[in-house]
C-alpha cells in the first residue's frame, strides 16, 4: 500500500517492520533446536560455572542429575500437554502411568530377577496397557467427570502402592533398584554422565512423538475436539477412539519416563503416584504454554530447577537471618514456587511461551508508529 509520501515503488507492510532480512533471519532461527541439542549434548564436558544457577561447574556429577531430572520433567510435561493443550482433556491422574513405568520395571528385575532390558519393556507394555484399560473407563464421561474419575483411579494406585501388597512396592519407602541387574555403564556416579544423555534422549523421543502425532490428521481431529467436539461428530467422526488414542500415547511416554526416572534416582518412591504429582505437572504445563511447542517442555525444565534450587534458597543462611515475618513464608519452598507460578500467570498469559510472540507484537507496533511519525 503506497501512500503520498512515499516514493512510487515503496511500501510499507505490516509482516515486513525489521527490514528485507527478516526473511533469512527467521530461516536462521529455526535452526536453534539443533544448535540447543548440541550445547545440551556437550554439557557433560562442560567445566563452566553458573553462579546463581548451579553450584559449581556444569558438568560436576550433581548438576548433572539435576539437569537430567529437568529435562525428564520438561519430556513428561510435553506428553501430558497431549491431553491438556492439544486434546482439551485434564487429567489427574497421570502420575499413575509414570510411576507404573518405574515401579513394574523395579519389580520385576527385584521379583522375577530379569535384566534391566527385559523389565523395562515390560514396564513399558504395563504403562501402555493401563492407560488403555483406565482410559477406555474414564473417557466414557467428559468434562469435570472425566477429570474426577482419573483422579479416583490415581488415588487408587497410590493408596495400593502405600498398602505394600505382598511387599512389592516397599509402602512409604518405596523400593531400591538392584544394582546386580542394571548395566554396570548406568551404575555409580562415575556414570552420571550416561544417566544424563539418557534423559537428553528421552526428551528428544518425545519432543519428536509429539510433533509427529500433533501434525497427523490424528492430530488435527484432536485439535478438533478441543475447540467443539460435537462439530467433529456432525462431521461424522467418533472423538471417543480419537482421545483414547491421545490418553494411552500420553500414558506410554509417560511410563517410558518413570523408567528413565528409576534409572536416574536409584528407586521407586511413592512420590511419584501421589495426586500432587499430576497437578505439578498441570503446574508446569501451563507455566511454560499449554498447547505450544516448546512451552510445557520450559515450564517442566524451570519448575523442576526452581524446585530444588528455591529449596536451597530456603534453608540457607541468608534466609535464616530475616526477621520472621520474611523468614517464615521464604523458608517454605512452595511459598516461593507459588509466588513464581502466580507472577508468571500474571505477567505473561499463555504461558512464557508467548513471550516471544508479545516481543515482535511489540516491536511491530513501535515500528508502525515510527513509521507514522515519519
Amino acid at each position: 500500500m503506497t501512500t503520498a509520501t512515499q516514493p512510487r515503488g515503496e511500501t510499507r507492510t505490516a509482516d515486513r517492520p525489521f527490514g528485507p532480512h527478516t526473511g533469512p533471519l527467521r530461516r536462521a532461527t529455526r535452526w536453534w533446536p539443533a544448535l540447543l541439542l548440541v550445547v545440551l549434548f556437550i554439557a557433560p564436558y562442560s567445566a563452566l560455572p553458573l553462579p546463581g544457577l548451579l553450584d559449581g561447574p556444569i558438568g560436576s556429577p550433581g548438576n548433572l542429575q539435576l539437569l537430567a531430572l529437568c529435562l525428564v520433567f520438561g519430556a513428561l510435561a510435553t506428553g501430558y500437554d497431549l491431553l491438556l493443550g492439544r486434546t482439551g482433556l485434564l487429567s489427574f491422574g497421570h502420575a499413575l502411568y509414570f510411576a507404573a513405568g518405574a515401579y513394574v520395571t523395579n519389580t520385576v528385575m527385584l521379583e522375577a530377577g530379569l535384566p534391566f532390558a527385559l523389565a523395562a519393556l515390560l514396564g513399558l507394555l504395563a504403562g501402555v496397557a493401563l492407560s488403555a484399560l483406565l482410559g477406555a473407563v474414564s473417557l466414557r464421561v467428559s468434562g469435570i467427570g472425566f477429570s474426577m474419575v482419573t483422579l479416583a483411579f490415581a488415588q487408587a494406585g497410590s493408596i495400593l502402592v502405600q498398602r505394600d501388597p505382598g511387599g512389592v512396592t516397599g509402602g512409604e519407602e518405596g523400593r531400591a533398584a538392584p544394582a546386580d541387574k542394571m548395566p554396570a555403564a548406568l551404575v555409580g556416579i562415575d556414570h552420571t554422565a550416561n544417566l544424563y544423555w539418557i534423559a537428553l534422549a528421552y526428551l528428544v523421543v518425545v519432543l519428536a512423538v509429539v510433533h509427529w502425532a500433533v501434525r497427523s490428521p490424528t492430530g488435527r481431529v484432536w485439535e478438533g475436539i478441543k475447540e467443539n467436539e460435537r462439530r467433529v461428530e456432525v462431521l461424522g467422526l467418533r472423538p471417543y477412539g480419537f482421545k483414547l488414542t491421545a490418553f494411552v500415547l500420553a500414558g506410554a511416554l509417560a511410563a517410558l519416563g518413570g523408567i528413565v526416572y528409576l534409572l536416574l534416582t536409584g528407586g521407586a518412591t511413592p512420590q511419584t503416584t501421589t495426586s500432587d504429582f499430576t497437578l505439578s505437572l498441570l503446574v508446569m504445563v501451563v507455566l511454560g504454554g499449554s498447547g505450544t511447542r516448546w512451552g510445557p517442555m520450559a515450564g517442566g525444565i524451570l519448575y523442576t530447577w526452581a524446585d530444588h534450587r528455591l529449596g536451597d534458597l530456603a534453608n540457607s543462611g541468608a534466609v535464616a537471618g530475616l526477621p520472621a515475618v520474611l523468614r517464615v513464608p521464604l523458608s517454605q519452598p512452595l511459598f516461593l514456587l507459588g509466588a513464581l507460578f502466580v507472577a508468571v500467570i500474571y505477567l505473561l498469559p499463555g504461558g512464557m511461551a508467548r513471550l516471544p510472540a508479545r516481543l515482535r507484537a511489540a516491536r511491530t507496533t513501535t515500528a508502525r508508529e515510527e513509521a507514522t511519525d515519519a
